[in-house]
């Protein structure tokens, strides 16, 4: 019975913290564009849609 406990504390940590490493890219990233928007000058990030029609990409 530890086994198996011990093995589902692992797993949730191991999904925990691939969940986190996920979420840490993704604000770096939304940091880094702002930071470059910041140091252009520009109001937004366009993003060309399935429709090739270009808008301002969405957090």
């Amino acid at each position: 019975m530890p086994i198996l406990l011990f093995g589902l504390v692992g797993a949730a940590a191991y999904f925990g913290y691939r969940q986190l490493q996920q979420e840490t890219a993704k604000v770096v990233e939304r940091n880094r564009r702002a930071e470059a928007e910041t140091r252009t000058g520009a109001h937004g990030t366009l993003e060309r849609g399935a429709d090739g029609v270009y808008r301002i990409r969405r957090d």
